[in-house]
């Protein structure tokens, strides 16, 4: 059964090969999507969507924290399909700071990557998915917003991530009148190209140590979830925080 069989599908920040992104375009063009990429090099988006199996998916470029941007891909997606069912806001970029090393640069590039981004992407489809009266939006947020980080991302990455759980749930309700849906990921200590190489084995041991099911979760992990809330299995759900973490935080 293909669960987003003849479905349109936005994923942003999907051109890294071993990215949640990457994974989630993945598994969305195995059950039947026809997905668009963007992400910042074209080239690299290009080359991610085509090496998806299936037909008709396009990588497209885009920077997710100018607007003009945004429509462009939206508008895009719509010339070449007529429609857009589904975006993933999964762009986004971490800094292991502490929180007197946070500077101005440091809090804008966070932020605005994983906060201001998914709001302006989703302002970009929203319109299109309002007139259609259907539509399904899954955000990337983390533990680290729930739990106050610990694990890799800083301060201000705790910060973005929680915004937007609180930007999801608005979203929500506010859109939920049209069927249109917006849910949020919560992925735990995730192995990806953010994290590779970037832990010394005590810090790998101590993250580990703090998972119940004693692993890494896989960017698979990640994209079956994603999967489920894009998909009319999860149909009456609506500004929930799905928590992918292997028992490193239950609440």
């Amino acid at each position: 059964m293909k669960l987003l069989e003849g479905q349109i599908a936005i994923i942003t920040g999907a051109a890294s090969p071993r990215g949640l992104g990457k994974a989630t375009a993945q598994m969305f063009a195995e059950h039947g999507a026809t997905v668009v990429i963007m992400d910042l090099n074209k080239a690299d988006a290009e080359a991610s969507a085509a090496d998806l199996p299936g037909t008709g998916h396009f990588g497209i470029n885009g920077n997710v924290t100018n607007k003009d941007d945004c429509i462009r891909v939206a508008q895009a997606t719509l010339d070449a399909f007529g429609k857009i069912d589904v975006l993933v806001n999964n762009a986004g970029i971490t800094q292991p700071l502490k929180i007197l090393d946070i500077e101005a640069g440091h809090y804008d590039a966070v932020t605005d990557v994983s906060l201001r981004g998914t709001l302006y992407m989703s302002q970009a489809v929203i319109p299109a998915m309002r007139a259609q009266k259907s539509g399904s939006i899954v955000n990337m947020s983390s533990v680290s917003a729930q739990r106050g980080g610990g694990i890799f991302g800083g301060p201000h990455y705790s910060a973005a991530k929680a915004g937007v759980l609180g930007l999801t749930k608005a979203m929500a309700r506010e859109l939920a009148p049209d069927n249109v849906r917006a849910n949020a990921i919560c992925p735990g200590f995730i192995a990806t190209d953010i994290t590779a190489g970037k832990l010394t084995d005590d810090m790998l041991k101590q993250v580990l140590d703090g998972i119940p099911m004693g692993r890494a979760g896989e960017a698979k992990d990640v994209a079956g979830c994603a999967l489920f809330l894009a998909s009319g299995l999860s149909g009456y759900c609506t500004g929930t925080e799905l928590d992918v973490n292997g028992g490193s935080l239950i609440h």
